[in-house]
């Protein structure tokens, strides 16, 4: 005869069997939400940035890695440290002209990946980590340190300035994450970072970034005002529910989504595995561990947020598919880069329609994700 223990067991192993076979996750193991998976668009595993604000190249060779597999070139693996080691270099020269006038930090936005493969082209995880002397998780905290002490001393130094400060700064890059390869050996053939990206057939022109905000006309790019956007980069804006448009009809066709939005808020919580907003922020903690209530999103609450800095750019994501709760209201899947282990979404976490419409900064897709009638509005 079975104890209760075996019984309770049992039970907990069948609900687990069932889960996996109906493709449902809950965010807590004794009640909380359950997210009934629609659709789960094919990604790589999920990574750790760990010590390092690299969210934006972590995010991005996500999204390029189910872009390839979407393309039937199989698995790989792509080194986010490659994109940071050359793109860390381009800000601390765009810094130093610009005579201390503008962003240097960690920070980046999509196209930072997008025109390094362009630029510099790519190589696979397992021939450049960025990780030196043992280490096996990511610490920039000195790296980011030296680099800032030394474009600040390169700026003070002015007309002074030595000719050889490039080679000082990429000196300093290579210290700490390593010597990025001219050439190297994957899978028994000889390549260089440009030829390696070429033989990934990725066109990086067929990638669009949409926003949406009422300060700028709809249908035309403007400067994205972020400080992580160092390089004055444009995107296209969108009306808000079109934005969400393009969000769905990508992922509904089986295109993934790069997600830049706003991570600071209390009720965007990766450790329950949830974004929402919250109808009444008095039961923020209610809202966060079952479903609830949440606002309702106009452009014109959207705009107040970026307006008055309770929006802000924190955090680069990627979303990979669609779910809905057990009452039936529509969450998108996003795979974060703080490790498979940090919550019990095995790294993912579902945000609501309420917090995308709020809280996106701005998206990164391919063009053929958009739907034709928006396309042939862009100017």
């Amino acid at each position: 005869m079975k104890t209760f223990t075996q019984i309770l067991f049992s039970l907990f192993f069948f609900l687990s069997i069932s889960t996996q076979a109906q493709e449902v996750i809950r965010n807590k193991p004794d009640g909380g939400y359950l997210f009934n998976i629609e659709k789960n668009i094919s990604a790589t595993e999920v990574k750790d940035q760990a010590g390092s604000g690299t969210c934006w190249s972590f995010s991005t060779c996500s999204f390029l890695e189910s872009e390839l597999m979407r393309m039937g070139k199989g698995s790989f693996n792509l080194s986010e440290m490659f994109v940071v080691n050359r793109i860390y270099l381009e800000k601390a020269e765009l810094y130093i002209r610009m005579q201390g006038n503008g962003r240097f930090s960690e920070g980046g936005t999509f196209h930072d990946v997008n025109n390094t493969f362009k630029k510099y082209g790519i190589v696979p995880e397992s021939v450049y980590s960025g990780m030196v002397n043992g280490a096996t998780r990511h610490n920039h905290s000195e790296l980011d340190a030296v680099m800032a002490k030394m474009v600040e001393l390169y700026v003070e130094r002015g007309e002074k300035i030595s000719p050889l400060w490039k080679a000082g700064i990429q000196s300093i890059l290579d210290t700490y994450l390593g010597k990025t390869p001219e050439t190297f050996e994957y899978e028994g053939k000889t390549y260089t970072p440009k030829s390696f990206a070429a033989s990934l057939e990725i066109n990086v022109d067929d990638y669009i970034e949409f926003s949406s905000f009422t300060h700028h006309p709809y249908y035309e790019k403007f400067i994205l005002e972020i400080p992580d956007n160092w390089d004055w980069n444009r995107v296209y804006n969108l009306p808000l529910d079109e934005l969400m448009e393009v969000v769905d009809h990508a992922l509904e066709n089986d295109f993934t989504v790069g997600w830049d939005t706003d991570a600071s808020e209390r009720y965007f919580s990766h450790r329950n595995g949830v974004a929402v907003v919250p109808a009444d922020m008095e039961n923020l903690y209610q809202v966060l561990n079952e479903p609830g209530e949440e606002m309702v999103i106009t452009p014109e609450i959207r705009q107040e947020g970026f307006d008055n800095f309770s929006t802000t750019d924190d955090h680069l994501m990627h979303l990979t598919g669609l779910a809905k709760d057990q009452n039936g209201k529509r969450y998108y899947m996003v795979k974060n880069s703080w490790g498979e282990n940090s919550n019990a979404c095995g790294g993912f976490l579902f945000a609501s329609e309420a917090y995308l419409k709020y809280k996106t900064i701005h998206i990164l897709v391919h063009k053929d994700a958009v739907p034709k009638k928006i396309l042939k509005k862009l100017k």
